[in-house]
């Protein structure tokens, strides 16, 4: 069976759902070491556009090796705090569409492939252990796990104006 783990229906709603909020609101800091929404997002777009190639790469490896990425030094470098609330919200819809589209096109020998070779202990939201074999489809799973954490930070943000 192929599957998207949800990803469409879960920006699609979250988008939905954030369309309205005030550019000022998104950009509440809960503390001043904390990211504001817009950071929050800001952060997913990164995360977006590093795990879409590494899915792509995944279809042509037998493993799923990543490379990490400062995560604060990309939120501070491309300013997302300063960004329109809007430009950010669209293009985290449109980068999870395209990747929704990779996880439904991934066939299933590709999606399931048992891949003993992997860092996947230091890079995902939910580690495999070093040397446990794990899936390109678990590292897809893994990224919707991560996705809809920040989105609940997110509407914890939101909802505390």
């Amino acid at each position: 069976m192929r599957t998207d783990y949800n990803l469409r229906e879960i920006t699609l709603q979250a988008f939905e759902e954030f369309l309205m909020v005030e550019d000022k609101d998104a950009a509440v800091k809960p503390a001043p070491n904390k990211w504001s929404a817009k950071e929050i997002l800001g952060h997913l777009i990164d995360s977006a556009s590093n795990n879409h190639g590494r899915f792509v790469r995944a279809q042509f490896s037998d493993d799923l090796v990543v490379t990490p990425y400062a995560q604060n030094g990309w939120v501070e470098v491309q300013d997302y705090q300063n960004m329109d609330w809007q430009d950010i919200l669209i293009t985290w819809r449109q980068m999870n569409l395209l990747i929704s589209n990779l996880m439904y096109n991934t066939s299933p020998d590709i999606r399931d492939k048992q891949r003993q070779e992997h860092n996947l202990h230091k890079t995902a939201m939910k580690p495999i252990p070093d040397g446990e074999p794990t899936t390109l489809g678990y590292f897809m799973e893994d990224y919707v796990f991560h996705l809809k954490h920040h989105l609940g930070q997110v509407r914890d943000i939101l909802n505390n104006d």
